[in-house]
């Protein structure tokens, strides 16, 4: 059964303890936050103040995405705050084994974004190490954008390379996740399915996640 991780993106940022409340009774395994700088891409979201508040509110796996140029200057914050996986873009990071060293030796899961353009070919040599890896199925930077189809070949050639390995890595996907094309995601490998605006834009978020989560 894949993990569900709702991404508060797409939550009324005026509930965010709602938000945070519904998410607790709800099927899903952990809270996926993205942060953004405006400069890794072009939005700017949230940042540590409000992580911290999220810390408080929920027991959740706080799942942590880093849109931002640098991130290893802010690794020991988010780890400090509460963060549980700290996924950092390959694209971002001039020294990515650094840097996941850094985030486990912490305690942190260390997780590794790949923009839709980017090749699997630029983790190989690191993937044994990484926890997660988080295939960006749209374009990062934006909400309430459309799953890129071609994504699902990238998700099946990584979920052959770990399994032939033998690695533990999971698979995670982020970017226009719905309940119509989630079986497909699953069935090309995926683990772990973000879900924005098809969770928080339901009438019944529950029922939602209750029914990604058993989805096979």
């Amino acid at each position: 059964m894949p993990i569900i991780a709702p991404s508060l993106l797409a939550a009324d940022f005026l509930e965010i303890g709602k938000a945070c409340e519904m998410i607790n009774q709800s099927e899903a395994a952990w809270l996926h936050l993205d942060v953004m700088d405006g400069r890794f891409v072009p939005n700017i979201s949230f940042g540590t103040p409000v992580i911290a508040a999220i810390r408080k509110a929920t027991d959740k796996i706080l799942d942590v995405h880093l849109m931002i140029e640098e991130p290893e200057k802010y690794t020991p914050l988010f780890n400090e705050i509460g963060a549980n996986i700290l996924t950092v873009h390959a694209e971002a990071c001039t020294h990515l084994h650094r840097n996941i060293q850094h985030i486990k030796s912490l305690g942190m899961k260390a997780g590794v974004a790949l923009n839709p353009h980017t090749p699997l070919s630029s983790i190989e040599e690191v993937l044994q190490d990484i926890d997660v890896v988080c295939i960006m199925t749209v374009n990062p930077g934006f909400g309430a954008q459309k799953f890129i189809p071609s994504m699902l070949a990238k998700i099946e050639r990584l979920k052959h390379i770990i399994l032939t390995k033998g690695y533990t890595t999971q698979i995670e996907i982020d970017g226009g996740v719905t309940l119509e094309n989630a079986p497909e995601i699953l069935k090309a490998g995926a683990d772990i399915l973000v879900a924005g605006n098809t969770v928080f834009g339901a009438k019944d978020p529950i029922k939602t996640i209750e029914l990604l989560s058993k989805m096979s």
